[in-house]
């Protein structure tokens, strides 16, 4: 099993769940993040004031998936929230040792 945990532009987030749903993933965790990368933050201008936003709002998915469908996740990810500008996000895989479903006890793969 593996953890497929990608960091993307908030926007993206309902495109990026339908692509995941047409691969066949059942659940995803979202989490509201804030962060930095080369994109550094930006500007904005409030009530004539600029100032500088140092982390820039982003959002935190979590999908669990069977090993085997790790590469079409990631790749069902990026296609999808992908603009061709730098603050995209990234997404990175770990491996799982074990899942246990609370409600009935089920274990590995059919906890998923």
């Amino acid at each position: 099993m593996k953890l497929v945990t990608a960091v993307i532009r908030p926007h993206k987030v309902e495109d990026v769940k339908e692509a995941l749903r047409k691969v066949g993933v059942q659940g995803v965790t979202v989490t509201e993040v804030k962060g930095f990368g080369r994109q550094g933050g930006h500007s904005e201008t409030y009530r004539g004031a600029e100032y500088k936003v140092e982390f820039t709002p982003k959002a935190k998915l979590e999908v669990l998936v069977d090993a085997a469908d790790a590469a079409a996740v990631t790749d069902a990810i990026a296609q999808t929230a992908a603009t061709g500008q730098i603050g995209d996000g990234k997404i990175w895989t770990v491996p799982v040792d074990s899942v246990v479903r609370i409600r009935t006890g089920e274990r590995g793969k059919e906890a998923l």
